[in-house]
């Protein structure tokens, strides 16, 4: 059995090819945004490589509207191939502008830039952030913006309540275990998500406007927080301003965007602060707090900090950026202490929480872990005793305790797989280890030349393509892209691949 008789039959290609469509014009309406900054500026460099890029993502999210019969019937399968799909079509087509304008954007520097944007993870191969036309750093952040939910839920948004392609694709965009702290039906969790989000946005603009910022600024440094991705407008990031108001603002939501936007919604329609005390709400802002300190204390005895106050600000900066996989930088890691590094290289395993923006293993899944080893000591202490794993009073079942251990093993042996395939790309082991870490987890900087105020740009092009692999592997959370492999593998060997 062929690759094509396989795949093209059982598949919706009508309802796969105009529902990636729907996501195409969603990226084609930021490029048109992009090019209305490009016309403000009076049409500088990026605006024809913007202007054609708009006119071919265009084209090419409107074509099947017109030459394919819309069709409702759909699969999981269809689900699984088109998240995938629309991810990858949108990394092709947000590589456009960065091609055309050239510069720094070789055909690879393009597509990583694309990938890390899109995925949030907010690495750079630009060693001159500031040498860019406004448009093109405006297009830069927009890409975080439309990645921070995600393109798929942005097409979730448009497409019809009672499409039953919507409840698959619900299902397969937003985690399992972001579901369950909503408590709102499948087809309102969209809207809550894009609610909070541009709702929050709004805010930190107005906010970092009156801290100082420019408007361009601030709403470039809002999208790149809210979408915890980190692209900045400036070289030394957050820190070329200076400003302990804007450190604490950015801090502040960060933390927000990290956190269940279900949890936000529901303490800002309640207006209480009642949401905020479940378990993994608590548990995630105890690590923060803990992190923190220990990096202070390091700051203050190895790192030559005399002040106690800007080595806690800085520290506490640090920890959520890379906790909440965003990346901005008040300072540069590279000059720290080691073991303030180790802790920081913990937070970007960590990560925030499920139903936000970050990437990463997820707070969730993490305290699932840590009560599931608690649970099995009383076990063994208690053989006769019956001991679940709660969160929240609820009983964790087994099914969900094994799929988080599924899902954990699964991130490390990736980790280690793409690890070993940087080494032998030729990238040193610390670059290979944190520039892996860092893309799978979305978090975006590393350790050394790869840190707060480094960049991916001397890293080898094999290694590139490696950590653009782990950026998506990690934004999707490792099983769909999984999925729709083994859909191809199946079809290349003649089996039967099944998945319902």
């Amino acid at each position: 059995m062929t690759l094509i008789s396989y795949l093209y039959p059982p598949m919706n290609i009508k309802a796969i090819s105009s529902n990636v469509g729907k996501a195409l014009l969603v990226n084609a309406l930021f490029m048109l945004l992009s090019i209305i900054v490009s016309a403000a500026d009076g049409m500088d460099e990026a605006f024809s490589p913007l202007l054609i890029s708009f006119l071919i993502t265009s084209i090419t999210g409107i074509f099947p509207f017109i030459f394919v019969r819309h069709s409702q019937e759909n699969s999981t399968k269809d689900g699984y191939i088109t998240i995938v799909l629309a991810w990858l079509m949108s990394f092709i087509v947000g590589m456009l502008p960065y091609i055309l304008y050239g510069g720094e954007f070789t055909l690879v520097n393009a597509w990583f830039e694309s990938v890390s944007g899109y995925t949030t993870t907010g690495s750079t191969i630009l060693t001159n952030i500031e040498d860019l036309p406004r448009s093109l750093l405006f297009w830069r952040s927009s890409t975080h913006f439309i990645g921070g939910l995600g393109v798929v839920v942005f097409l979730l948004l448009i497409l019809p309540d009672a499409s039953s392609f919507k409840f698959r694709l619900s299902d397969l965009e937003v985690s399992t275990l972001s579901r369950y702290g909503y408590r709102y039906r499948r087809t309102n969790v969209p809207r809550i998500m894009l609610s909070v989000y541009i709702g929050l946005t709004v805010i930190e603009i107005l906010l970092l406007m009156l801290a100082g910022m420019s408007f361009f600024d601030a709403v470039n440094h809002s999208f790149s927080t809210m979408a915890t991705g980190g692209f900045s407008t400036r070289n030394a990031s957050i820190m070329h301003y200076d400003s302990p108001v804007i450190d604490i603002i950015i801090i502040v939501f960060m933390t927000l965007a990290s956190m269940h936007f279900g949890v936000i919604y529901a303490m800002l329609v309640r207006r209480s602060f009642a949401p905020v005390k479940n378990s993994v709400t608590k548990y995630y802002l105890k690590v923060i707090m803990v992190f923190s300190l220990f990096i202070t204390l390091i700051l203050m005895f190895q790192g030559g900090y005399s002040s106690f106050g800007k080595a806690l600000l800085d520290s506490v900066f640090q920890v959520v950026s890379f906790i909440s996989t965003t990346g901005f930088g008040n300072a540069d890691n590279a000059l720290w202490p080691a073991l303030a590094n180790v802790f920081l290289i913990l937070a970007a395993l960590h990560c925030g929480c499920s139903g936000s923006t970050t990437g990463g293993l997820k707070a969730d899944r993490m305290l699932i872990v840590f009560k599931e080893i608690g649970s099995e000591f009383k076990r063994r202490l208690h053989p006769s005793s019956v001991i679940r794993t709660k969160v929240d009073g609820h009983s964790v079942n087994n099914d969900q305790v094994a799929a988080v251990f599924l899902y954990v093993v699964a991130y490390a042996f990736i980790l280690f797989i793409l690890f070993i395939a940087a080494l032998i790309s030729g990238a040193d082991i610390s670059d290979a280890f944190s520039g892996t870490l860092a893309s799978l987890g979305n978090v975006g900087p590393g350790l050394d030349g790869l840190g707060t105020m480094g960049n991916y740009a001397s890293q080898p092009v094999f290694a590139k393509l490696i950590y653009t692999a782990a950026m998506f592997l990690g934004r999707l959370e490792i099983f769909p892209v999984l999925a729709v492999l083994n859909l191809a593998y199946g079809s290349i060997s003649g089996k039967n691949v099944h998945i319902s």
